[in-house]
């Protein structure tokens, strides 16, 4: 093969394994595509529960990354069930959220991804590309414990956080 192949082949992966363009990433997962903050009845891929509602309250978690690094900001948090979390991009895209399914409360697997809207794997958040970009889910059914979660592109990176519902 070429090498001006080989270099196209390589720039379409990596454009693909960023998200791509903006706009899908970050489409109805908008707060202001969403105002009542209830997740869409979307469902993960293996999850098999019923999106619950947001019964609480929201609470923000910023995605950064910049020179002093990638990390979530509170990295930690602790929540009541049927509150929510939202993430907003404010540096260093793409981000997104995906939680470790070995580290999250046992049964939580199938609530937890139907909480999630719009995943593009098991308990794994669209890509957000854009300065600004929201990320919403509900913790509501789900079962007390820790849910360890990390930012896919920027794991190797450090960017993790835990959520403990209480």
């Amino acid at each position: 093969m070429s090498k001006l192949f080989c270099t196209s082949v390589l720039l379409v992966s990596l454009a693909a394994a960023c998200g791509g363009g903006g706009e899908k990433s970050s489409a109805g997962s908008s707060t202001a595509a969403n105002p009542s903050n209830v997740p869409s009845g979307s469902t993960a891929t293996a999850g098999s529960g019923t999106a619950a509602p947001i019964t609480g309250k929201t609470w923000d978690v910023k995605m950064i990354g910049d020179a002093s690094g990638y990390h979530f900001d509170p990295a930690s948090l602790t929540i009541k069930p049927g509150d929510g979390v939202r993430w907003t991009v404010v540096s260093g895209p793409p981000h997104n959220v995906t939680f470790w399914p070995d580290s999250i409360p046992s049964g939580a697997q199938a609530q937890l991804g139907a909480n999630m809207p719009q995943p593009t794997g098991l308990m794994t958040s669209p890509m957000l590309a854009n300065i600004g970009a929201t990320y919403t889910a509900s913790f509501g059914n789900v079962p007390a414990g820790t849910y360890h979660y990390y930012c896919t592109p920027h794991l190797a990176l450090g960017m993790k956080g835990t959520i403990v519902v209480q």
